[in-house]
């Protein structure tokens, strides 16, 4: 499984698709707000946590089409579906390298970005905390999406629709605790949520996902 991981890391950073793609489209999205919002400060401070994870949450999607697509158009896939480990470890290890190139380094840079929207101090731990928290949710929930459309031709748009739905209550939870943690307000509630959501992804979906893929494979 060690070997998967680091098989598909190099992939990943290899074919551009991960680490690189995801953090320009999130530095894009934060430039271009204060131009369309305008450059008052109080408001930038104000939509800096929804801005933040919106444009997290969008990046995250750039990279799921690729999460088992390479490995069907070659074959490993089938070979991975034949081998003697279990299916559902693949996909945890195919949401865990997502995460770690796409999810983790967006966690990295919120901080640094959230300057550019005039995030307030208080905010800053609080949006690494939430995204930190959130964002394995998003890489399962797309390793989700993406054993669904394995297989199909042009399975990106319909893989974003499959998904989209799926990340809102994330995106609702992972804000409002970076928002309440900004403005100095208790944000254990949305926290614990977002958290819960994670833990359940995680103990569902990579069934769920497994299944897909045999149905595809057949």
């Amino acid at each position: 499984m060690i070997a998967l991981l680091v098989r598909d890391l190099k992939l990943a950073m290899r074919a551009g698709g991960g680490f690189g793609l995801g953090l320009a489209f999130f530095l894009v999205v934060t430039v271009l707000v204060p131009f369309g919002v305008g450059p008052d400060s109080g408001i930038l401070g104000a939509i800096a946590p929804g801005i933040l994870w919106i444009g997290a949450l969008l990046a995250c999607l750039l990279s799921l089409d690729r999460i088992f697509q390479l490995d069907y158009e070659d074959g490993s896939l089938d070979l991975l579906a034949t081998a003697p480990i279990p299916m559902e470890s693949v996909v945890l290890v195919k949401a865990l390298a997502h995460w770690l190139t796409s999810g983790l380094p967006l966690v990295l840079a919120a901080p640094v970005l959230g300057v550019l929207l005039n995030l307030p101090a208080g905010g800053y731990l609080w949006i690494v905390v939430s995204l930190l928290i959130g964002t394995p949710a998003l890489s399962v929930i797309g390793t989700f999406g993406a054993a669904i459309t394995v297989g199909l031709r042009r399975g990106g748009l319909l893989l974003s629709l499959l998904v989209l739905p799926l990340y809102v209550p994330v995106l609702i939870f992972g804000t409002e605790a970076a928002r309440r943690g900004a403005e100095g307000l208790a944000n254990t509630t949305p926290l614990l949520m977002l958290a819960g959501i994670s833990a359940g992804v995680l103990a569902l979906l990579p069934f769920a996902a497994a299944a897909a893929i045999r149905v595809n494979l057949r």
